[in-house]
C-alpha cells in the first residue's frame, strides 16, 4: 500500500498499525509524538490496533508548551 507521511509518499505492507508504523519511521521521543491519520486524531491508546489503509496520510505532531514570563 502507498500512504504519505509527512508528505511524503511511501510504500508500506497491508494491515501495518500506527505503532509499527511509529517504530519504522524511528519518530523522536514517540511517547511524546500525536498522530493524525486524514487530518483525524488517534488516540494514543489505539496505536497499537489502528491500522493505517492504503492512501492515508499520516502526520506526527509534537504540541510545545510555554508561558509568559
Amino acid at each position: 500500500m502507498f500512504i504519505k507521511v509527512a508528505g511524503e509518499k511511501k510504500e508500506y505492507p497491508e494491515g501495518l498499525t500506527v505503532k509499527e508504523l511509529i517504530e519504522k519511521e524511528d519518530v523522536e521521543t514517540p511517547q511524546y509524538v500525536t498522530v493524525t491519520i486524514n487530518d483525524e486524531f488517534v488516540e494514543s491508546g489505539a496505536f497499537e490496533t489502528t491500522e493505517v489503509k492504503d492512501g492515508d496520510e499520516i502526520e506526527f505532531l509534537y504540541f510545545m508548551g510555554g508561558g509568559a514570563r
